[in-house]
């Protein structure tokens, strides 16, 4: 994972940006709202190689899509910036907003912007509290940025996938993390560069479900059950293999058995019959009947 902050108005424009990959600024809040720092705090965080992006905090009885519009003026966008809703309400201006309106206007915003924007990764901030009791869909437009403060970076106790994770606030600042090996490679992502890894959206039951279903391979001749599993599947195969490695150690084990008991009555006068009643019993023990000819005529 790779290390980052999200800043406003109460951090300053020259913040220490020592060891970190990305920086987030509040641009915009409602309709008239202007963060006085957010190009200063931008230009410093471009200034040193790090991805970019911004983010609006809503005031969700007003009309999202001029929200939506008020932010968007407010910046000569770039390739590679990231775009996100800052997805809250429990200010004076939301608390009484109902949750069916706040889930409206968030999937309103994030259509509209990315309507507009469709060359940047627009996606959404919210907490876990939010998340859990106000979502109903998991739509996050592109992404999701999810906030656990004081929970360990990386692990934001949801189950949903998630690319950023804001865990901490300490020093009255907001530290992030973010789900890429380095830098380049959010760089890659922000600015749609980077290839799809055709495993990402794969859960542990696909990967399962892969790898012990049919590749419509013929049957083999050990196969446990043909007739149910006409075509090769690995479960049944390894069931197959496990039964039959069963049986031989059976086998060698009547094997050994014989072969003990026959050693032991070497010398002993005992007619045919008895040696073979005797041997016939060894291998009784074992499980496996087998037919056991010490005349040469069949037992």
């Amino acid at each position: 994972m790779i290390k980052g902050i999200d800043v406003s108005a109460y951090q300053p424009s020259t913040y220490d940006v020592a060891g970190l990959d990305f920086v987030f600024t509040k641009i915009t809040e409602g309709l008239s709202y202007i963060n006085p720092r957010w190009t200063a705090q931008r230009d410093r965080a471009k200034s040193k190689g790090l991805v970019w992006g911004a983010y609006h905090y809503p005031h969700m009885a007003n009309d999202p899509i001029a929200e939506a519009d008020y932010f968007l003026s407010q910046v000569k966008w770039a390739a590679g910036d990231i775009i996100v809703l800052d997805w809250e309400g429990y200010d004076s201006a939301n608390k009484g907003v109902p949750r069916a309106r706040q889930l409206a206007y968030r999937d309103a915003w994030l259509k509209h912007v990315k309507s507009k924007m469709a060359g940047h990764q627009v996606g959404m901030y919210c907490n876990t509290d939010y998340w859990r009791n106000i979502d109903s869909s998991s739509n996050c437009g592109d992404f999701l940025w999810i906030a656990t403060a004081g929970a360990p970076a990386g692990e934001p106790g949801i189950k949903s996938p998630w690319t950023f994770h804001q865990h901490s606030t300490a020093g009255d600042i907001d530290h992030d993390v973010a789900i890429f090996p380095d830098r380049a490679a959010l760089a890659a992502w922000a600015a749609g560069t980077h290839e799809e890894d055709p495993m990402a959206a794969l859960t542990k039951a696909d990967i399962a479900s892969a790898v012990w279903q049919t590749d419509n391979m013929p049957a083999g001749s050990t196969e446990a059950h043909p007739k149910a599993n006409p075509t090769w599947v690995a479960q049944s195969f390894l069931r197959g293999t496990y039964e039959n490695t069963v049986k031989l150690l059976a086998q060698e084990a009547a094997q050994t058995a014989a072969i003990a008991t026959l050693a032991s009555l070497v010398g002993s006068g005992v007619d045919t019959a008895t040696v073979v009643k005797a041997v016939q019993a060894a291998v009784a023990e074992t499980v496996v009947k087998v037919s056991v000819d010490v005349t040469g005529q069949g037992a």
